[in-house]
């Protein structure tokens, strides 16, 4: 499946900008941006975080196939490896910045301070997406405009203080809205955390809750309980949320066809695939990529 055509995914030193970049982090207006870089209309994703805040707009977002609205206050924060696309309706602007996780490793800041917010750790798509209030944007704005002038100044400290000046508008932003998973007490977090990791890494060969409970020493029916009283649905639920995830991932490449999906995704067979994958999307594979088509 390697020599088949994929979505674009891009590295942040593949944008074109007139702005100072470098591999680890970027800055820019988002009409600018999006000028500048026109093959990010199309369906694609990226090895970096990707944060947007729209200052006027219209149309819509698509991420990992569900849809946002574009908007003036929309604020939309994106982990590495969501698939998303832009749809836009009217004349759009707005600020964007691109990290890499490294960018604060690279610091001395460890990257892991990220899974505080809760935009960057849930594995609710909803969460990633807030409005900023009138009020709060006098605060959010003054902050993307400090982290443009801190990078365009580029002196031996500027990189130090855009990390501060991000931390804040995490911060800031957090405290904004309060999703569920903010009132959960440490273990929760901690277990939800570790069980979202796991998913991540095994979803391809582990398909029962029993297996991962197993891995973090915990019973079945504790790890069930925990993710429907913290995310809503069961263990089950989201193990298979996942595989279907990279299913839609790997259906939108119109050149792969559905056997090799089915196989990359360990269903030794095809039908029974395409059968799990309707259960769930009321749709065959062959419809939903459809949808889609680069």
């Amino acid at each position: 499946m390697n020599d088949k055509q994929e979505f674009p995914t891009f590295d942040i030193c593949n944008l074109n900008t007139d702005k100072n970049i470098n591999e680890l982090f970027s800055v820019d207006r988002f009409k600018g941006y999006v000028d500048s870089n026109p093959h990010l209309k199309q369906m694609h994703n990226h090895h970096y975080y990707h944060l947007v805040y729209f200052t006027e707009g219209s149309g819509e977002h698509i991420i990992d196939f569900e849809s946002f609205p574009v908007q003036s206050g929309m604020m939309y924060f994106m982990r590495p490896g969501q698939v998303h696309q832009w749809r836009f309706q009217n004349k759009y602007d707005g600020y964007v910045i691109n990290f890499s996780a490294n960018f604060f490793d690279w610091l001395g800041i460890h990257s892991g301070i990220l899974n505080h917010f809760s935009f960057f750790k849930s594995m609710q798509l909803q969460h990633q997406v807030t409005m900023i209030t009138n009020d709060q944007s006098v605060e959010v704005v003054s902050i993307f405009e400090q982290i443009l002038q801190e990078h365009a100044l580029n002196d031996s400290t500027s990189n130090l203080k855009i990390a501060t000046l991000l931390l804040q508008l995490f911060i800031d932003v957090n405290r904004f809205f309060n999703p569920a998973e903010s009132s959960i007490n440490e273990y929760q977090s901690v277990l939800i955390h570790n069980f979202k990791d796991l998913i991540e890494q095994f979803f391809k060969e582990k398909r029962l809750p029993k297996e991962y409970a197993e891995m973090l020493y915990i019973t079945p029916n504790h790890l069930n309980a925990l993710c429907k009283d913290v995310i809503g649905i069961s263990a089950g639920e989201l193990i298979r949320n996942r595989v279907i995830l990279e299913a839609k991932r790997l259906l939108v490449n119109k050149n792969i066809t559905v056997s090799e999906v089915a196989y990359a995704l360990n269903f030794q067979d095809v039908s029974y695939f395409v059968k799990f994958f309707k259960k769930d999307t009321h749709l065959t594979p062959e419809q939903f990529r459809k949808q889609y088509y680069l």
